[in-house]
């Protein structure tokens, strides 16, 4: 018997909701320089469908779904609700389902004046990792509509892959 879900290969796609696909979009292609694939239109049912298969209220509607290429990692899955019963608040980092979409690039500082001159909010400065992860920085910054991002950088390696028989996978070397 296999100690690993039979087949999988890694991650597909990164799923989350917004409350202006227009403005999503401008973000992800303007800024953080995404490429729009293909658009799928309205998904409402009148029965259980969007409870049983999505756990959302069985009146919720899908207004639209736009899938975006970023780099060579994975694919985005950018959703518009029209939720029947409202929506939550963005939650924190510290909060049950807290997350961050974060993005590796070579040059840290290169990319921390771009988001600033485009007038993303960044939240505070690079900061530099230690322990096993030394040789890292990185640094949030939030999209318009309150989802954080990260930058990720550590060109030369982090400290754990001197010795590590397996290391964590890497955007810019993605075939080891």
């Amino acid at each position: 018997m296999t100690a690993a879900l039979p087949g999988m290969r890694g991650v597909d796609h990164v799923g989350f909701t917004v409350p202006d696909l227009d403005e999503a979009e401008r973000f992800l292609v303007d800024v953080l320089g995404a490429i729009p694939v293909y658009t799928l239109g309205e998904k409402r049912a009148d029965d259980e469908w969007m409870a049983t298969q999505l756990g959302v209220h069985p009146r919720t509607v899908i207004r639209e779904i736009r899938f975006y290429r970023l780099g060579s990692g994975t694919n985005l899955e950018v959703f518009a609700y029209d939720a029947a019963d409202g929506q939550r608040a963005q939650p924190r980092n510290s909060d049950i389902g807290g997350h961050h979409l974060a993005l590796y690039v070579d040059d840290m500082d290169a990319a921390e004046a771009f988001l600033r001159e485009k007038g993303v909010e960044v939240m505070g400065a690079p900061v530099r990792s230690a322990g096993a992860s030394a040789g890292q920085r990185w640094l949030y910054f939030r999209s318009p509509w309150g989802m954080q991002f990260e930058l990720v950088s550590f060109p030369d390696g982090k400290a754990y892959e001197a010795e590590a028989p397996v290391t964590l996978w890497h955007p810019a070397r993605p075939a080891q």
